[in-house]
């Protein structure tokens, strides 16, 4: 006989796996040019969102002017639609070319934030630029948020 709770933890643990979200960064950096970032959400088990009603799905981000040494941020909500509290976690990854990541950062502040069954929490993303780009000129990431048990 096969536990129904065992089968919905196994179940929730490998789909906790999977990326929950991808955020695809294309973008021309100079004095003053605008960047655009656009991104594809894929959502097991937890859910983005742009409004705290949890009705308009975040499914691309769109950035105005940017300029070296300047940030960008963007205020999403996670909603955990399983039945077991995740604890969240975002990396980046994919950067094209590789040392963009030394021009770049994306971070938020729900790191390791235990965000509980049937709940949802305001993130905010956070996209740094550093003064100095050298010659960067286009850049392209992924940003992978993850719930795991």
């Amino acid at each position: 006989m096969v536990n129904l709770k065992t089968v919905q933890i196994a179940a929730v643990s490998t789909a906790l796996i999977a990326a929950v979200l991808t955020l695809t960064t294309i973008a021309a950096l100079s004095a003053s040019q605008n960047v655009d970032l656009e991104g594809t959400i894929t959502a097991v088990n937890v859910e983005v969102y742009f409004d705290a009603g949890c009705t308009q799905p975040c499914s691309t981000i769109h950035v105005g002017a940017l300029s070296p040494g300047s940030t960008f941020t963007q205020t999403v909500y996670i909603k955990n639609t399983g039945t077991v509290p995740v604890t969240l976690t975002m990396t980046t990854n994919n950067w094209n070319p590789t040392d963009a990541s030394n021009y770049l950062t994306l971070s938020w502040n729900r790191q390791n934030y235990l965000l509980n069954e049937g709940l949802y929490r305001e993130a905010t993303l956070t996209l740094t630029v550093k003064s100095d780009t050298d010659d960067l000129a286009t850049f392209s990431f992924s940003a992978t948020i993850t719930g795991t048990q």
